[in-house]
């Protein structure tokens, strides 16, 4: 079962139902089908095999889908990468993928630069570059012209779909790469069974659909015969006049999106009066923020999950479990095995702390991530006897309500996007006035967390906490630079000179609440 041919069952069975809503634009099932076969045919033509990877840097539009479904339809992989990363990210992202194609938006010029001078080999498809007279590739509309040639059948061995960008703590990301399976079981079917969402609900999209909460939304409207509301970019003003207009009834989101949204909420809840789903990943979700929510919308039913990129949905917390568990992100998601295991790599016990191992069946085959992509060393290390290794910490009650209890080391969850703070340090410590800086998360009421950089300065140098923020946010997307940046005489060591981001932390969010 593939992610094209849910697609194609949909457009067959309700060709003029609108599939996709982006401001004026509403596209049908049956004119989406066209467009992704036109676009296909013209990656075949350009020799776009099974196997192949098309690299997309472009924002949330109708292009975009078309894009993703033309790839599944050749048998090729989508490399999907969020606009709001930089340049230099987004050089790593080709160099590690090594992309046939390569789809940008032609008024982005510098990122059309960047790969027509340092990737020559990859095929250029641009987004209105015929309007803008930009002839260093081809133009989007061109290579999709409408066509009835068919389509060579796609071997059963392409089961890949997908390679979703992950950091490590190494600061080197790693892709992930994930089946047609991993997407269509968790939310086709799983998804369907535990909240309820059907071919009847309207779908908000608040994030962009390069994000894993975008395209899990995408692959519930889309799989199930829905219709998918996007938004360019995310306002919190428009979300709500979204809402209203289009009678959306399922909107994701993560909490960050939640409270922007919650001074409008608060104004006039009846504009969103038609939603019955908020479906809600991400950093933690506050129990003030829940219960805001729940008092201003009591139609809508609310569901929180833990998630990652290498394994799917973990966990669910249903509606009605809220409140009454909510320090826990619920329990496992049905079919997907969970155990906790100690430094033996034994289970522990109910109410013991070990490292979250998450299987549901063989990798790839239904939501685990069939492994990193020209990675083996780092896939043997992760997937053991077919459990991936989460690195989460966490403990299970005699309910099996699975409580995080420590994170990934290294990492700040921000907005709903995941910061590495190895990535941080490796470009604090490019600037020449560093010598040795340490990055912790700090509590943000707006985002969940903050990043947050001690620095210790080279004898004899100067700068500004803006002055390194800046460089920071020139190099690495700007969501990861420091919000707030410390300059300390010496690190906190241990015995063997490793730093005690323990006490880092505590000595942030004091910091933090001063600086605040």
């Amino acid at each position: 079962m593939r992610l094209e041919t849910l697609l194609a069952g949909q457009a067959l069975r309700n060709p003029d139902k609108t599939c996709l809503v982006l401001g004026s634009l509403r596209v049908s099932y049956g004119e989406l089908m066209e467009a992704c076969h036109a676009l296909a045919v013209g990656f075949s033509r350009w020799q776009v095999s099974p196997g192949d990877r098309v690299l997309v840097y472009m924002r949330n539009g109708v292009e975009l889908v078309q894009t993703f479904y033309a790839t599944y339809m050749v048998g090729g992989l989508v490399v999907p990468v969020n606009t709001r990363l930089t340049l230099r990210e987004l050089e790593y992202f080709l160099e590690d993928s090594q992309p046939s194609v390569v789809v940008l938006d032609a008024d982005n010029v510098e990122a059309v630069d960047l790969v027509a001078s340092r990737f020559p080999t990859a095929k250029l498809l641009l987004v209105g570059a015929k309007a803008r007279g930009e002839a260093r590739g081809r133009d989007f509309a061109e290579l999709a012209e409408p066509t009835d040639e068919a389509l060579p059948e796609v071997p059963l061995s392409a089961e890949d779909c997908m390679i979703l960008y992950t950091s490590g703590t190494t600061g080197k990301p790693k892709g992930a790469i994930v089946t047609h399976a991993n997407f269509i079981i968790p939310h086709c079917f799983m998804n369907a069974i535990e909240w309820g969402i059907s071919h009847q609900d309207c779908y908000l999209v608040t994030t962009p659909l390069a994000h894993r909460t975008g395209l899990a939304r995408l692959a519930n409207s889309l799989c199930l015969g829905g219709t998918l509301v996007l938004m360019e970019s995310f306002d919190a003003q428009e979300a709500i006049r979204l809402i209203e207009q289009e009678k959306v009834t399922a909107a994701g989101m993560v909490p960050t999106v939640a409270r922007m949204l919650m001074p409008y909420l608060e104004q006039a809840p009846e504009r969103c009066s038609s939603l019955r789903h908020i479906i809600v990943t991400g950093e933690a979700f506050p129990v003030e923020l829940k219960k805001k929510l729940m008092a201003l919308l009591p139609h809508a039913q609310l569901h929180s999950f833990f998630a990652m990129t290498e394994v799917g949905s973990v966990t669910c917390l249903d509606h009605s479990e809220q409140l009454t568990h909510a320090a826990s992100v619920g329990r496992p998601t049905i079919g997907v095995e969970v155990k906790l295991v100690g430094e033996t790599g034994k289970p522990v016990s109910v109410e013991e702390v070990g490292e979250i191992l998450v299987r549901s069946g063989a990798p790839g085959r239904f939501t685990t991530m069939r492994g990193y992509y020209n990675r083996p060393q780092e896939t043997a290390e992760a997937v053991v006897d077919g459990w991936i290794r989460t690195g989460d910490m966490g403990r299970l009650d005699i309910d099996g309500y699975l409580y995080i209890v420590d994170r990934k080391k290294d990492m700040v969850l921000s907005g709903g996007f995941n910061i590495y703070t190895k990535e941080v340090e490796m470009v604090l410590h490019e600037h020449p006035a560093v010598r040795e800086a340490s990055v912790v998360g700090v509590p943000d009421a707006v985002f969940g967390e903050a990043v947050a950089a001690f620095v210790e300065l080279r004898d004899g140098q100067v700068l500004s906490d803006k002055e390194l923020i800046e460089y920071v946010k020139k190099r690495i997307a700007s969501y990861k630079k420091p919000k707030y940046v410390f300059f300390v005489d010496a690190l906190p060591r241990t015995a063997v000179g490793k730093v005690v981001k323990s006490e880092l932390r505590l000595l942030a969010e004091s910091r933090s609440e001063a600086v605040s």
